[in-house]
Parts: C-alpha cells; structure tokens; sequence
C-alpha cells in the first residue's frame, strides 16, 4: 500500500485505525504475517459505515470475524483488515414462529447457549463451532448433519452498488460449505442472519448441546487449528483418506496432521503459515496419487504463498 493511501486511512479512521497489525493474534490457527492497517468495529451501524468508506476510498479490504478457516500468508496481507465484532443477538420467542437474529459478529456458539436459555431449537448443532455467523453464511457452515443453508431465513446484506437488502436464503445459491458470496467474490459485507427455530424446553436444548460439544471433544483435537482442513469429498470423509495415505501425525517443523483427526492440522506453537501450507499440499499430493481423488480446500487462503 502506498504512502498517500495510509494517509487516507489515518485522515479517515483516525485512531480507530491500527497499523502493521500481528494476524497470528487474530486467526484461531495462530498464524500469519502482518496487515497494512486493522479496523475493528463493534456494532452492525459501524461495520456498513467502514465497508462504505473503504469502497469510497477504493481500498482493497477484507472481512475478519474469529479467524478461522483461513490461512494467512506469512507475507502478511496489504489490505485493510475489518474486525467484525458486531455481536448483537435477539431472539423471538413469543411468537408461533420464533426466530434467532444475529449480527454477523457474533460467535455460534455463544448464539446456540443464548436461544437454548430462552427454550429455542435449532441451532444446538453450531454450539462447538468456533466461527462467527457472518464467516458461517460465507462458507454454509455445517457439522452434524446440519448446516446454515438448513436453518438460515435470511440474511442482511450491504452491497457496493445496491445499498443494504435481506436476502432470502434462496438467493445465496449455497451448496456444499459454500455460498455465491464465496464463489463469486461479490463486492457485499454480510451485516446480519435470521435463524429459523422452534419453541422447546431449556433442558432439552442443552442436553443437545451437551451432547455435540462432548462428541467434538472425543473427535476432534485441542490446539490452535484452522478448523477443517479440506471439503469431505462426494461420499467420502476428507479424514479418511488422508489417514489412510499414512499421513496422520505427519509433521512439518512444528505442524502437524492431527493424530486425532487427519482432517485437522494444528499448530504446535510456533509453527509458520508455510509449514501448515506445505502439509495441506503433501496430504493433497499424496491422496491424489493413492486414490485419484482431488482434496479441495475448505479454509480459504490469504496473501501470497508462491
């Protein structure tokens, strides 16, 4: 980024912008070089006020909820980095349909023990996911059998060129662990999400919750991580395969191919973005040549690493 821009920047933000930010303190795989500048924002109002001024001032930005399913370079990014942590959350109960309205800010988790203290069903399912419900929207979170495309009513949406408009579901076209938002790129911050849901008992919510947290722990591996790894592939499991290539517990430097789950690669402090890069490119190396199937990723990659 060049001087002049930076100028824009502090001109614009003033002290609400931070510059020559640490990723590795923002991303849940605790990883990644330094961004140009960070921007948080706390609330919905203030997420569409940035968004704006950074489309006006035509720099390149993006989006930042918890940090997961990414990978930063660490090159580091030469764009704005938006903290969202807008993370207001209503929840209609008194109603024949109640509903779950979240802004895009806000963890899953914390939006699953909230509706399943007012005795509202349907997202115990997203109650161990450590993303935001803006990344979740992006990507079609999904675990369990569920997923947002299941549940999501709709969605609010701030576009460049169109202004702020809900979107039904429909409209965001999802398949599997991906939306139009994600393939297409589309130039629109996801402000909010209204959650279908249904009326039932505090104790049977979290007796669901309980449930899918203890089974994540038995299942999954403690550590810094980027979450899953790869998309499961048509009738298979992306762990699987890369277990059965022999690659579980594989490590390079100081990541490491989770001997508890293969489709997970943690970080062992200390480790560099590469490292967890050329792990990725190993397990996709290797089952291409022992099974023919091709792992496509399900984290997305940010910055430079060529």
């Amino acid at each position: 980024m060049k001087p002049h821009q930076l100028d824009e920047l502090r001109a614009a933000f003033g002290a609400r912008l931070h510059e020559n930010i640490s990723m590795a303190n923002y991303t849940t795989a605790r990883v990644g070089g330094s961004a140009v500048a960070l921007i948080p924002t706390h609330t919905q109002e203030e997420l569409s006020e940035c968004a704006q001024m950074l489309w006006n001032l035509s720099m390149p930005f993006i989006i930042l909820g918890s940090g997961s399913n990414i990978l930063v370079s660490d090159k580091g990014l030469d764009v704005i980095v938006v903290h969202n942590r807008a993370h207001n959350v209503r929840i209609k109960t008194n109603s024949d349909s109640p509903y779950i309205e979240a802004e895009s800010g806000a963890i899953l988790g914390t939006v699953a023990r909230q509706s399943a203290l007012r005795g509202i069903s349907g997202m115990e399912w997203s109650a161990p996911i450590p993303g935001t419900v803006g990344g979740a929207v992006y990507g079609n979170a999904g675990a369990y059998g569920n997923s947002i495309q299941s549940c999501l009513k709709m969605a609010k949406i701030l576009h460049k060129t169109e202004g702020v408009s809900d979107w039904p579901v429909e409209k965001l076209n999802y398949q599997y662990r991906s939306s139009v938002f994600k393939r297409e790129k589309i130039p629109a911050v996801i402000l909010s999400a209204t959650f279908n849901a249904v009326q039932t008992s505090r104790e049977e919510a979290w007796e669901k919750i309980d449930a899918y947290q203890v089974h994540r722990k038995e299942t999954q591996p403690p550590g810094a991580s980027m979450g899953s790894t790869f998309k499961n592939p048509p009738g298979e499991s992306a762990g699987r395969l890369i277990e059965a290539a022999g690659l579980k517990g594989h490590r390079i430097g100081r990541a490491i191919i989770s001997p508890i789950h293969a489709n997970f690669i943690v970080n062992l402090e200390g480790a560099t973005a590469q490292e967890i890069y050329q792990l990725m490119k190993l397990a996709q190396e290797t089952v291409a040549d022992k099974f023919g199937v091709v792992l496509e990723p399900e984290i997305e990659f940010l910055g430079d690493f060529s």
